[in-house]
């Protein structure tokens, strides 16, 4: 009887070591770590880095705050985040200048794709031309499924609150 209260205090014990160690900085998945690179990349480029219509109308002290939710990565069996090479998403970013509400800052939205080859990471935004149509441009630049998801899926309702709160903080709203 005491061997089983011993075995079922060590199976305890046991899970809660793991629960901590799964909540612990340093341990989230591969997923979220891609979309942290991710925000922080499309929050700390530059105009010419960001290569996004209107990104030059910030002033030159406001923050750019961002919302992403990836679609998929290259290759799809990377192991770690220096095994990704390339991330398909989704990003909504508003330039936070000093007391500016989030419906009237200037926004960059729509799919990304970041080559995570080089430092920092190359960005690349899909934009029609006089050639060829938004739609036409989004498919010659995402794989198929991830095409068909930009094309669907934008933020959740988690990460648009989440970016709101962000962007309020950084406006001094």
């Amino acid at each position: 009887m005491r061997t089983r209260y011993i075995g079922a205090a060590v199976a305890l014990l046991t899970a809660a070591a793991g629960a901590v160690a799964l909540t612990r900085p340093g341990t989230s998945s591969l997923q979220d770590q891609i979309m942290t690179r991710m925000r922080t990349s499309l929050e700390q480029s530059s105009p010419e880095q960001h290569q996004h219509a209107g990104h030059g109308a910030q002033a030159a002290d406001a923050a750019v705050i961002c919302g992403v939710r990836v679609y998929g990565y290259e290759p799809a069996g990377a192991g770690t985040l220096t095994d990704v090479t390339a991330v398909y998403g989704f990003h909504l970013c508003g330039v936070a200048e000093q007391q500016r509400p989030w419906d009237v800052a200037v926004k960059l939205a729509g799919p990304v794709i970041l080559n995570m080859s080089s430092d920092p990471p190359g960005i690349q935004v899909v934009e029609a031309t006089a050639e060829v149509k938004y739609v036409d441009r989004l498919r010659q630049m995402f794989p198929s499924p991830y095409a068909e998801m930009a094309q669907k899926e934008a933020l959740s309702t988690e990460e648009m609150a989440d970016l709101r709160g962000r962007y309020d903080a950084a406006a001094g709203l």
